[in-house]
């Protein structure tokens, strides 16, 4: 349990460098256009006009999916480099127990959250997972991660029909 509060300490008080900035800001170009042909071509996302109550959800996003799903996914459950021989591994399993935890959400606590359970909501899911492990483990800070989760559910629930798909 020490290694698992050092590593969150670790992880929460580094910033990354300059090329760690712009590694991260390929990787969220990548991953935002690969979850947008997906979820444009399968209906899962949608223009929609601009959901009401932006500055409250923007405070809520930030708190509950971004640093609350990342601090368990990506800043515990991810080594860093130095800790593992085999961090693709822990990617692997990082990525796995975050798509679970959707579905996990939808039959516990969030019924009316069915759009969880779609399988192509679930790949993009994957795909964003994917993308904030690779960045915590390439930059060692969970920052850019928070960033990237935060900002996309902010674009989905706002602009893409996400708020009306939460029921």
């Amino acid at each position: 349990m020490r290694r698992a509060g050092r590593r969150l300490a670790q992880v929460l008080t580094i910033l990354p460098d300059a090329a760690g900035w712009r590694w991260c800001a390929l990787t969220a170009v990548v991953c935002g256009a690969v979850m947008a042909a997906i979820g444009f071509s399968t209906g899962l996302y949608r223009l929609t006009e601009t959901a009401p109550g932006l500055m409250i959800r923007l405070l809520i996003v930030w708190i509950v999916p971004a640093v609350g799903e990342e601090i368990p996914f990506r800043g515990l459950l991810l080594p860093g480099r130095d800790e593992t021989r085999r961090p693709w591994l822990w990617v692997a399993v990082s990525t796995a127990l975050y798509v679970a935890w959707h579905p996990f959400e939808t039959l516990t606590f969030l019924p009316h959250a069915t759009t969880f359970l779609r399988w192509d909501f679930l790949l993009c899911t994957a795909i964003l997972g994917l993308a904030c492990a690779l960045m915590r483990l390439r930059t060692g800070s969970l920052w850019p991660a928070v960033l990237l989760h935060g900002g996309f559910v902010v674009v989905w629930q706002t602009w893409l029909g996400g708020v009306s798909a939460l029921g």
